[in-house]
């Protein structure tokens, strides 16, 4: 199916800027600089305004009927909580049935999961309301780490940048590199990130771990992460066979010691390189993993970058 109309779903209180980011991408003609058409309409359910996010209303070009012969349905991002018209469910679901691409950005999930569209599913949104997400459509593969995912004709995207990430993603794949990286050129932003990079999500170092025998050891590790660690050596520290010690380890905090360890020895290597000058291999040492090469490891596993690319998108610290 050639990717040449698009039509986008908008109910009460979308939001402007994902929006935009959809008719940045597929509303805006560049025919003049050689770009190819797209039949560019966005839709409400009876085809009158809608209030966006900002207080403002916007007037669509149509009511739904264009999503019965778009090559591609958008979904910008809207509350999560928005009540979605039957007829705009059933007009996503038979898009999608039919083998239109879905695509949605942010929190517009929300809307295909209550769709139906998410069921058995490789998908994601912000990681502010993954969790959610996946408390609400329990069937859904929800994956709240990657930029984007795509699962054929069904594409979803996490936070506002992802939103555009994902749009050219989908212009690179079904009209080629070529393209997408001129139409990027022409936006002023990066050609491409790959989907699987990893949304840099807030999370602080724990300061009171919900572990009822183990919050104290934990505590003490989070504050002592430059030591090397094993799971017999925290084990003899609380006086458990390491068997035993690695159990309850798991079922009081959800994760392997090696695996939390780990994480604690990523967030704290952030903040050090968002807020120190430190060289990479001082943070290595500071933060436990030994040697840059461990930590670039880690940091390429769990983030999908390296600490020297962190540090240049997140440091804080004058240069």
């Amino acid at each position: 199916m050639p990717l040449q109309k698009v039509a986008v779903l908008a109910l009460d209180q979308i939001a402007p800027f994902e929006l935009g980011t959809i008719c940045e991408v597929f509303g805006t003609d560049r025919t003049d600089d050689g770009f190819p058409p797209y039949e560019f309409q966005v839709c409400s359910v009876d085809g009158g305004p809608v209030r966006t996010r900002s207080g403002f209303e916007l007037t669509p070009h149509a009511d739904l009927t264009p999503l019965a012969y778009a090559d591609l349905v958008a979904v910008p991002a809207h509350p999560i909580d928005s009540v979605v018209p039957e007829a705009a469910a059933e007009a996503l679901r038979d898009a999608h049935e039919r083998g239109a691409i879905v695509l949605s950005v942010c929190s517009g999930a929300f809307l295909l999961g209550e769709a139906g569209l998410l069921d058995g599913r490789e998908c994601t949104t912000h990681w502010k309301y993954a969790d959610e997400l996946q408390r609400r459509f329990p069937l859904a593969k929800v994956d709240p780490r990657v930029l984007y995912v795509d699962d054929g004709n069904l594409l979803t995207s996490a936070g506002t940048a992802a939103g555009i990430d994902l749009c050219l993603h989908l212009v690179r794949r079904e009209q080629g590199t070529a393209l997408a990286t001129k139409l990027a050129r022409r936006m002023v932003v990066p050609p491409h990130r790959d989907g699987c990079q990893a949304q840099y999500v807030d999370i602080p170092l724990p300061e009171e771990p919900d572990a009822p025998t183990l919050s104290p050891l934990l505590l003490w590790i989070s504050e002592n992460l430059d030591r090397p660690h094993s799971v017999e050596s925290l084990a003899a520290s609380v006086y458990m066979a390491p068997r035993t010690f690695a159990r309850r380890f798991k079922a009081e905090t959800g994760a392997t010691p090696h695996d939390w360890l780990t994480t604690q020895r990523v967030l704290l290597a952030r903040q050090v390189l968002e807020q120190t000058d430190l060289g990479i291999d001082a943070v290595a040492v500071r933060c436990g993993f030994g040697d840059s090469a461990a930590m670039r490891h880690h940091f390429a596993k769990r983030l999908g970058t390296t600490p020297q690319a962190y540090r240049a998108t997140f440091r804080t610290v004058a240069a």
